[in-house]
């Protein structure tokens, strides 16, 4: 059965650099290559990157724009933890905060060449951090 996919896409100064930051730095995967696109498939969504870089914002430029992903809690920790090792620059470090409440969340932020930042998340208690009641039956639903 086919299962919906998120999709996003935005623009980068350099298509083979931004790709090559996504495949080492998230074990992402590469689908459609044309000369000015490409599609990478990350945590289970399709990124479009476009080759543009007069549309990619200064750093001063970005505000709250970002994007990313809400990992189970420990495929954060083994993702925290493999990038602290190839000493990813962070713009937060991946952090715990709320510890031993049932809002306790991880997070850390990094941007990718272009500036565009990304945001992984994790909670102990997804349907109380996020106040979702039926998150589970949500997830049910979309598979």
């Amino acid at each position: 059965m086919f299962r919906p996919i998120f999709h996003l896409a935005f623009p980068v100064r350099d298509l083979e650099e931004a790709k090559n930051f996504y495949v080492t730095t998230f074990n992402a995967r590469v689908g459609r290559v044309r000369d000015k696109w490409i599609d990478i498939f990350l945590f289970e969504g399709q990124i479009t990157l476009h080759e543009r870089p007069s549309e990619v914002l200064p750093a001063g430029q970005h505000g709250v724009r970002h994007f990313g992903a809400v990992l189970a809690w420990r495929d954060w920790e083994t993702l925290a933890n493999r990038l602290d090792e190839m000493s990813v620059q962070f713009k937060v470090k991946p952090n715990v905060s709320g510890v031993g409440t049932d809002a306790e969340q991880a997070k850390m932020l990094l941007s990718d060449p272009s500036g565009n930042v990304i945001e992984i998340k994790a909670y102990r208690n997804p349907s109380v951090a996020l106040e979702m009641e039926d998150l589970e039956e949500c997830s049910a639903t979309a598979a």
